[in-house]
């Protein structure tokens, strides 16, 4: 299987025809789809369901579609590391979730590259289970993480912001007039809770018996869209306080007797990383020593 003709059937799998495929690839139609056909004979599958005008993807092709942009992902990383053995350049790929953290390593990203003007930084913006997932399979270098999670798989840096957790809400709202919350004040709210297992559980522990009498009516993952789903009136969010993204209309109110959460750089443990990422880190860790420095 050769990585051009992944890249020509994920062409094909965008376009969902075959002759525009084609023009985009500047290939003629027959070409491609004899290039097509020769990748389902050796997958032994059906990929597409052909039609007069348009393809569809089979079930085949769907996963093989998920597999193939990985694939090349992996391929575009290793050639970038390469090129970034012999001068400081190529791509760093950083997966990183909502956290004012963000803004500290954002500093640190635009310093260095001033500083080493080759270097491409990719952002990917995922939630923590989904950036873990992507730095096992070696598809982010460096994930920023917020907490709660297992340390022990990665090697990490800590970062110096710590996040307050409490709900968004309307500023219409009756507990707009509060200056913290206490879990009994959410039993006849509609919530909006994160989507992470380990966060639910987290809060889970500050509910204690109240949690299994919630009132539930969404989830989310990104914070952004929950900031829509409360303004619109669909419920009241618990979130972390992310004051410098607030919104006119809404009010954040801390939770009372929940600790701050923190956030950690975090990459694999003996992974091979490229000499740009390495560098990287090191150059991460020398901003956080010398601001704590600076404030001691």
């Amino acid at each position: 299987m050769e990585l051009r003709v992944l890249h020509y059937f994920l062409t094909v799998a965008r376009e969902e025809n075959i002759t525009k495929a084609a023009n985009l690839l500047h290939m003629t139609q027959p070409t491609l789809s004899r290039q097509i056909r020769a990748l389902e004979e050796e997958l032994n599958v059906k990929l597409l369901e052909r039609y007069s005008h348009y393809v569809r993807l089979t079930e085949d092709g769907l996963l093989l579609r998920r597999h193939a942009q990985d694939i090349l992902d992996l391929a575009e990383k290793m050639k970038q590391e390469f090129i970034g053995s012999r001068t400081l350049a190529g791509d760093i790929r950083i997966g990183c979730g909502d956290t004012q953290n963000m803004a500290v390593l954002a500093a640190w990203m635009a310093e260095f590259h001033r500083q080493y003007p080759l270097i491409t930084f990719r952002v990917q913006s995922k939630t923590a289970d989904v950036v873990q997932e992507q730095i096992e399979n070696g598809l982010v270098d460096i994930g920023l993480l917020m907490e709660p999670v297992d340390v022990m798989k990665y090697e990490v840096l800590r970062m110096p912001l710590l996040e307050r957790w409490g709900i968004l809400v309307r500023e219409s709202s009756a507990l707009a007039e509060k200056e913290n919350i206490h879990p009994d004040d959410l039993l006849e709210v509609p919530l909006i809770l994160p989507e992470r297992i380990s966060v639910q559980s987290h809060l889970k522990h500050w509910f204690g018996e109240t949690y299994e009498n919630l009132h539930q009516v969404a989830t989310y993952n990104l914070l952004l869209n929950t900031v829509y789903m409360v303004r619109s009136g669909l419920g009241t969010a618990i979130c972390y306080d992310f004051h410098q993204q607030m919104t006119p209309g809404l009010r954040f109110i801390p939770l009372k007797g929940i600790g701050a959460v923190g956030a950690v750089l975090a990459w694999k443990k003996q992974q091979a990383l490229s000499k740009a990422a390495r560098i990287f880190l090191g150059y991460c860790h020398t901003c956080k020593d010398n601001a704590q420095q600076t404030s001691e």
